[in-house]
């Protein structure tokens, strides 16, 4: 015998599991956000520009990184956590923004780092990151909110 609720699904702390994962990314971003506009964490921090391919700051060695990327993943973590207050908000996140990160890296594997057209100071591992990151919040968005509309019933 089972005390389970039938309406409990990955329910965790008052959250569901997509509003978890939603909050979560949401605070990795910002954290990220922030993180890069630290000298030590990232290297060659004189030449951080706010945007543009001639920005040559390198956020954990690794990624290339602007002024104007730094607070574009501040406000999409922000936006994140914000939305991830309900389940549907927390869907919408992960699928709308993650769709979006796709969209960024097809965009930054097609202009070039060395581009004009590389307003955001994307390098390669940017690019195949947010490639990685938007299927990841996609996926995690269909397949954590199966259940919501079947609760709503």
């Amino acid at each position: 015998m089972t005390t389970a609720s039938p309406h409990a699904h990955g329910v965790h702390f008052g959250r569901t599991d997509v509003q978890n994962v939603g909050m979560g990314v949401g605070i990795v971003l910002m954290l990220v956000g922030v993180l890069a506009f630290i000298p030590g964490i990232t290297q060659q921090y004189s030449e951080l520009r706010f945007f543009g391919p001639d920005s040559h700051a390198m956020f954990l060695s690794l990624f290339q990184v602007s002024m104007l990327l730094n607070i574009v993943q501040l406000v999409i973590g922000a936006t994140g956590w914000a939305m991830s207050r309900s389940g549907m908000g927390a869907r919408n996140f992960l699928m709308g923004f993650g769709a979006l990160y796709i969209v960024l890296s097809i965009f930054g594997l097609s202009v070039g780092v060395d581009s004009a057209a590389n307003f955001l100071s994307l390098n390669t591992m940017d690019n195949w990151t947010h490639m990685v990151l938007g299927v990841l919040m996609i996926g995690a968005g269909w397949i954590l909110s199966r259940h919501l509309a079947e609760d709503r019933r």
